[in-house]
């Protein structure tokens, strides 16, 4: 175990009232929060990564509430009630992030966003075409006016449908941007960080929780898990980690594609970033590799995204392909997020679905809010 200085114990490791567990989208939000509710509070976030280790340092920045065709799917297994709530959260924690940060800090645009139907795809491009209306309806209430309606394909996309299906809510943001105007808040606020500390075990004492770290063990008052994908465990395998696979081509001249866009069910996404293309996606053909928190890259899954960057997002132009790299996303069986006090002094905000960009901020308001002095 490590020996401390007196300093060090002093300083970082002693009367800690707030461990987060995670310095994440969702952990970063908590902590600030705590500062607004509890002003005098010592509070340390462990970071088991150089960098925030999940999705929140390698997602592709959109800033979305989901495609038509992935809201129709979830009415497999939600009602309507839970995915209007869902959409609720998620805008409203996009403006959370926007409001705390600021839209040029972050880069926010909200040049709509698109859905693409691969040729072959014609069934669901029908049940998508049929039920718009109804989706509409249902949101109506809420937003003020119609969601989805449809586009001719001005882009020049290849094998896809001549319509697409248009949401001029949907945004983008910086990624980058975003994560490092976050932790400056952090610190601004006299919040601790230590990274390079992966949490091994812990156990909620009644008056103190115990934290075994690989180095050192430590007492602390309340602990806060935001670990997302990294969750199973925590929540009894009710968080399923997915592992996102992304690319970004080098920048190609005169690139026309502009606002944030979707095909099969937002299994594929793309933007335009810098005159760059970002794509990432295709988990669903190889959902057991992909169900995994393993960082390598698949390359069954990058040779499909090359396939469908060449034949259906650039058909005419070339381009060269300049990084290619994967996040740890947290799934489940239900899209619902999990924010819940696990024991006396142990809370968790995990589960966010493949949309934390837009729902983090609010899962971190709501996590840190569970507690009441």
């Amino acid at each position: 175990m490590m020996n401390f200085s007196f300093w060090e114990n002093k300083n970082w490791f002693s009367g800690i009232d707030f461990a987060i567990i995670g310095s994440g989208i969702v952990g970063l939000h908590t902590a600030l929060r705590l500062r607004e509710l509890y002003p005098e509070s010592k509070i340390v976030i462990f970071e088991k990564g150089a960098l925030p280790q999940g999705a929140s340092t390698k997602n592709a920045g959109f800033a979305c509430f989901g495609s038509l065709s992935e809201i129709l799917d979830d009415f497999e297994k939600h009602s309507e009630e839970d995915i209007l709530n869902l959409v609720k959260r998620r805008w409203e924690g996009l403006h959370l992030l926007r409001n705390r940060l600021g839209d040029k800090t972050i880069d926010f645009q909200q040049n709509g966003g698109y859905e693409l139907f691969f040729e072959k795809d014609t069934e669901i491009y029908e049940k998508c075409l049929d039920n718009l209306p109804e989706v509409n309806r249902m949101f109506s209430d809420y937003f003020g006016s119609d969601i989805f309606s449809v586009k001719s394909n001005v882009f020049g996309f290849g094998k896809c449908k001549e319509k697409l299906i248009f949401n001029p809510f949907e945004g983008q943001i910086d990624t980058g941007n975003m994560m490092q105007n976050l932790l400056k808040e952090v610190y601004k606020n006299n919040i601790l960080i230590l990274n390079k500390q992966e949490l091994l075990s812990f156990q909620d004492l009644g008056n103190k929780v115990e934290l075994k770290f690989e180095d050192f063990v430590i007492a602390v008052k309340k602990v806060f898990f935001a670990t997302n994908g990294f969750a199973s465990e925590l929540t009894n395998n009710e968080v399923i980690p997915a592992r996102a696979q992304v690319l970004i081509t080098k920048p190609i001249e005169n690139l026309h594609i502009k606002g944030i866009f979707h095909i099969d069910e937002g299994y594929y996404y793309f933007r335009n970033f810098g005159n760059r293309i970002l794509l990432g996606g295709a988990r669903n053909i190889d959902f057991e590799t992909e169900t995994t928190t393993d960082f390598d890259l698949n390359q069954k899954i990058q040779s499909r995204l090359d396939e469908v960057l060449k034949n259906v997002i650039s058909p005419s132009t070339n381009f060269e392909i300049e990084q290619r790299w994967s996040g740890i996303m947290g799934m489940g069986k239900s899209k619902t997020p999990i924010v819940k006090q696990l024991s006396d002094n142990v809370f968790c905000g995990v589960r966010l679905g493949g949309i934390g960009v837009a729902i983090g901020s609010l899962i971190g308001k709501e996590l840190a809010e569970l507690f009441k002095s």
